[in-house]
Parts: structure tokens; C-alpha cells; sequence
């Protein structure tokens, strides 16, 4: 009986050297969007929503040889039923005109259509499909039915359009077709990658999802990032997924969930993510004071609660194997929505002091100090300044992405 034991463990470990792996495919999330519930000013207009068609252009970041789409339901409270989706090369972020050539329909289990639960993500079949680094996407969906209550994101910073009696292949949206600057039931598009490739997500509010920035433009310090790294590092795919949320804090829900309660939607499940870039915390100090005064043990116990979350968030990412890059967060005195005062610098200050201090994060961008103003730091400087003293501007966002050390990613 021992020597057939030793048989047997010597057939099992030479099987399992020998034989390959059922699936060795690798995917990395290239593009993403954090899901939230689609209020009632940002909704989709619900009769063109039901049988309607919805072309969305994003910019992708890196690239591969084959793509998935992952649609999502997550605020839904029925299942949301589309007929159709196609991918195509598209002509220009600023426009509905794709390349009809390039047009390819998408399945779902092998089908067409899709029923996707309340509360779920689908994903794609995978499809051959080369999708270039920094190229920009059009995904057109096609309804039967979609849940009174939609998901999306708001903040796109992109066109999209929706209308009525359209084929998914289009060349390009007709005329009468609404123009809608929000995202909807997107949620990402993976592409399949080698062994050296890895995904960045930017957890953030809206100086991430880039508030300030250029309609169409891709002009956000995340896309302004995934430029300099396709630049320095070409033969290493290196996707940069944009999770950011206009108005999202640390500690409460706010626009979105908090970033603790979206962190493993997010961040964690994300595909192939080894990287996470955290710049939170402007709105939790903002609005501790914008309705109301707050005490000094409050100024203290919001300054407590900030460094707390964002240990929670290194903890939960190192348990994952993902390293954690934490940004300091920026100057907003002026801001004329925030109002803030000596105290809520204090309490900035004091939390950038924690972020930049060693043993924290494993790795740090200082974005305060790179787009302060040197003679008045608690403000920023005004060639970055959008006007409302709260969001950068363009050059802003530039010269954020340019302040991280790329050397962190190798």
C-alpha cells in the first residue's frame, strides 16, 4: 500500500506538470466606470429608453488582440433586457459616426440578447476584436425593456446618444437622435493581454472623474496618465480604470455610495487590477461645515475617521495583492461651494501630513504641492484652477498626471 501511494502522488504531480491549463486567457480591465443609481436629472428619458438604441464612445487604455463588455444592473430593482450590442471603431470621441466596417455584434452566452438580474454585471463573450492603446470605442446597446430604476454614471465628460427605431450597426445616429452627457449600464471593456500586463484603478471623487475637464477631450489626469505609460512603457499593457464620482466622500454616502461601501465593486473585482490610486477626502472636509459649524471635536473626530478609512482601504487592498499609491489631497480655499475656513485647512493639512508620512501607503504623489499656489499653498495656483477654486482645469489635471512617478508601475 506505500509503494502505491508513492505511485500515485508520482503520477498526480507528473499529470500536473504536464498537462495545460483549461483557460490561460489573461484580461485587464482598459476602460471603466463606477455604477451608481441614475437619479431623476440624470436618467435616461424613459420612452426612448424602452426599445430605444444608446451608443456610448469611450477611450480605452490599453490594448489587446481580443475584448469583453461588462454591462451592468447593480441599482437596478428588475432585470434589465438588451436585444443587442455591437462594438466599433469610432471616427472621434465627439461624434456618433463610427466605422461601419469595423462594426461587430457582441454575444452573451452565445446569444444575442441578454437578461441581466437587479443587483448584477454581465459579462461578454469574448470576441477577436484589435483594440489599439488610447483608441476610442463605440458600444451601442439596444433595449427591449430597461428597470425603472437605471444605472449609470453622470459624470462622463462624453457624448452619448440615444434614439428611437435605430439598428445597432449604424454608421452614424440620425438626426432627431437626444445627445446625452452621462454613461448608462456600462460598466467596463476588458481586453485580453500577456503575463506583464496589470490594471491601475484611480479611486476617486470628481477631481478624478474630471470635473473641469474637456468634453470629449480625455483630459483627465487618469487619461493624461494612461498616455505617459503607454509613452514609457509600450510593450507592457497597463489599463487605467477612471473610479471616480463627483460629490463621492470616504465616510457617507453622498453622489454614489461611499468609497469604503464601492470599494470591492470598484477596486477589488476589478480585472487583472495590481494598483489603486486613492484621492478622496475634499468632500467629507467640504461638507462638514458647508451647512452647519462644526466643534473642534468634530474638526478632530472627522481628521481621526479620514485616516481610519484609508487604512481600511490599504488593508483590504494588500490582502488582495494590490499596491496602494495614496495622493494628498488639493487645496479648495475659494471654493464658493465649500466655503472653507482655517479649520477645514487645518483638517486637510493634517491628513496630508498622515498620506505623506512613511509607513502609510506604498507610494505617494503629491498633489497639493504640485498645483498649490508656492505664495498661497491653501489655494491653487490659478493656471490650474478651473474658476470655482475646487476642480483643476485641463493643465491642472496635466500636470497632476505628470507628478506621478511611473517607476511605482514596473
Amino acid at each position: 500500500m506505500k509503494n502505491l501511494g508513492v505511485c500515485l502522488l508520482l503520477v498526480a504531480s507528473a499529470t500536473s506538470a504536464t498537462a495545460a491549463p483549461r483557460n490561460s486567457e489573461q484580461w485587464i480591465g482598459s476602460w471603466a466606470s463606477s455604477q451608481m443609481a441614475a437619479e431623476q436629472d440624470s436618467a435616461a428619458p424613459g420612452d426612448l429608453i424602452r426599445g430605444g438604441t444608446l451608443r456610448q464612445i469611450v477611450h480605452l487604455s490599453a490594448g489587446g488582440p481580443r475584448i469583453r463588455v461588462r454591462v451592468s444592473n447593480a441599482f437596478g430593482t428588475a432585470p434589465l433586457h438588451l436585444i443587442s450590442l455591437h462594438v466599433a471603431h469610432a471616427q472621434s470621441p465627439a461624434s456618433s459616426r463610427i466605422d461601419a466596417s469595423s462594426d461587430v455584434a457582441v454575444t452573451f452566452d452565445q446569444r444575442a440578447d441578454v437578461f441581466i438580474p437587479a443587483g448584477a454585471e454581465y459579462t461578454s463573450d469574448p470576441i477577436n476584436y484589435p483594440a489599439a492603446p488610447l483608441s476610442d470605442l463605440a458600444v451601442t446597446m439596444q433595449f427591449e425593456a430597461a428597470p425603472e430604476h437605471q444605472t449609470g454614471h453622470p459624470g462622463s465628460r462624453a457624448t452619448s446618444y440615444l434614439g428611437s427605431g435605430v439598428a445597432p450597426s449604424v454608421a452614424e445616429m440620425p438626426a432627431g437622435t437626444q445627445s446625452i452627457e452621462h454613461w448608462y449600464f456600462l460598466s467596463g471593456v476588458d481586453v485580453n493581454v500577456d503575463t506583464k500586463a496589470a490594471a491601475i484603478v484611480t479611486l476617486g471623487d470628481s477631481i478624478t472623474d474630471g470635473h473641469g475637464a474637456t468634453t470629449n477631450g480625455n483630459d483627465r489626469w487618469p487619461d493624461v496618465l494612461a498616455a505617459r505609460l503607454q509613452r514609457a512603457m509600450p510593450k507592457r499593457a497597463l489599463g487605467v480604470l477612471n473610479e471616480g464620482i463627483g460629490g463621492n466622500r470616504l465616510l457617507l454616502d453622498g453622489t454614489g455610495p461611499n468609497a469604503l461601501a464601492r470599494l470591492y465593486r470598484d477596486v477589488l473585482s476589478q480585472n487583472g487590477v495590481r494598483y489603486v490610486m486613492v484621492l478622496e477626502g475634499i468632500n467629507d472636509i467640504g461638507n462638514l461645515t458647508r451647512t452647519q459649524t462644526a466643534t473642534a471635536a468634530q474638526h478632530a473626530q472627522l481628521v481621526h475617521s479620514l485616516i481610519g478609512a484609508y487604512q481600511q482601504i490599504i488593508l483590504r487592498a494588500h490582502a488582495h495583492g494590490i499596491k496602494v499609491m495614496g495622493a494628498t489631497i488639493t487645496p479648495f480655499v475659494g471654493s464658493g461651494f465649500y466655503h472653507p475656513d482655517a479649520a477645514n485647512e487645518s483638517d486637510r493639512t493634517q491628513v496630508n501630513t498622515w498620506i505623506r508620512a512613511a509607513g502609510h501607503f506604498d507610494a505617494v504623489v503629491d498633489f497639493d504641492k504640485t498645483i498649490a499656489d508656492p505664495a498661497h499653498p491653501e489655494r491653487m495656483l490659478p493656471d490650474y484652477d478651473s474658476g470655482d477654486h475646487l476642480h483643476p482645469s485641463p493643465a491642472g489635471y496635466q500636470a497632476m498626471a505628470n507628478a506621478i512617478q511611473l517607476s511605482f508601475f514596473e
